[in-house]
């Protein structure tokens, strides 16, 4: 059976890379591979020193490469390909993936149920870790921080086709349309919580996004930009308060603050004891430097909140659900602070 019209339903497949010649050609081969006929596929290189861009010339000469000068970050990288696309729907795509064949044709198949469905999630499974995923779909936190949902869980655990708050960007179908709307990408934040940033504006239009159970990627989880590292840390927690300034109405922000002093006991807890993300860092650094990173996260949203504050206008002036909206969301597709320091 037949579930689209190619012309009117070609999607674009945009991949970004720096430095991950070793992951090309497995997400490439995948995506080739993939039962959707209409498929368009670009490549943004963000300023590779590895050969990325000649081998792509050399072996994949089918494949459309857009370069940029400089490494613009997961943000502003994906942008030069979403600025580029000309087709109505789009996969945002990790370099570090590789698809299930029937992938792509189970995104918009799900998508094509519900016309204000914006984006839908697949279900990413972790590379190299038997029957765990890596997310299905996001769970967000009343401080803007966010967590793959299910992760390190069995599959098995999350089997239905159903609403999530929205979807983790390695692997990921969007509405194109729903992005002209709300717009794409912070390029401020460089890297990391750009799709809760995304999903709290598509919220904010109303729009949904759907988990398909049957949509399986796999993931080499932070190929690129490893783990726990000093710069993720700090990209992470600066973010997060990036998109409660952004996003959130007065109220959650106040309300947020004591969901971050229990996040961080539960986090101080896990650097102390060896578990989470954070006894994982501290395992590779020292608990000084994680509290270095986190002065330093302050610090870099602080000099970011002019910014914020002025996009903030925009986005209240536009949204068009409640404050109690907001409040819902959380209590559907939240996580408890505990929970989200000491998962991995």
């Amino acid at each position: 059976m037949v579930y689209w019209e190619p012309v009117n339903d070609r999607i674009t497949v945009i991949i970004l890379n720096w430095n991950g010649k070793k992951f090309l050609a497995g997400c490439l081969d995948s995506v080739r591979g993939q039962s959707y006929p209409a498929l368009d596929i670009t490549v943004v290189d963000n300023a590779s020193t590895d050969g990325s861009v000649e081998f792509l010339r050399e072996a994949y000469p089918d494949v459309r490469i857009v370069l940029s000068e400089k490494n613009l970050g997961f943000a502003g990288g994906n942008n030069l390909g979403i600025r580029a696309c000309r087709t109505p729907y789009l996969v945002i795509l990790n370099n570090d993936t590789d698809l299930f064949p029937e992938c792509i044709a189970e995104l918009k198949r799900v998508m094509d149920k519900d016309p204000r469905t914006g984006a839908c999630a697949s279900r990413i499974m972790l590379k190299f870790e038997e029957n765990r995923l890596d997310a299905a779909g996001i769970v967000v936190c009343p401080d803007g921080l966010a967590l793959g949902r299910g992760r390190m869980e069995p599959p098995e655990n999350y089997p239905r086709e159903e609403e999530v708050f929205f979807a983790s960007d390695c692997c990921t179908l969007y509405r194109k349309s729903m992005l002209d709307e709300i717009g794409s990408y912070d390029e401020d934040f460089f890297a990391y919580a750009d799709e809760t940033d995304l999903g709290w504006r598509a919220r904010a239009r109303g729009w949904k996004c759907v988990y398909a159970p049957t949509a399986v990627v796999n993931h080499h989880h932070s190929g690129t930009g490893g783990s726990h590292s000093p710069f993720k840390a700090y990209l992470v927690e600066r973010n997060r308060i990036c998109v409660v300034v952004k996003n959130f109405p007065l109220s959650l922000i106040l309300a947020g603050l004591g969901y971050t002093v229990r996040r961080y006991f539960w986090q101080a807890f896990g650097a102390l004891s060896g578990t989470g993300r954070a006894g994982k860092f501290t395992g590779d650094h020292s608990s000084l430097q994680l509290a270095g990173v986190l002065v330093k996260a302050y610090w870099g949203a602080v000099v970011l909140l002019p910014k914020m504050l002025a996009k903030r206008r925009g986005i209240r002036k536009t949204c068009i659900i409640p404050t109690r909206e907001y409040f819902r969301l959380l209590g559907a597709y939240g996580i408890s602070a505990k929970d989200v320091a000491l998962k991995d």
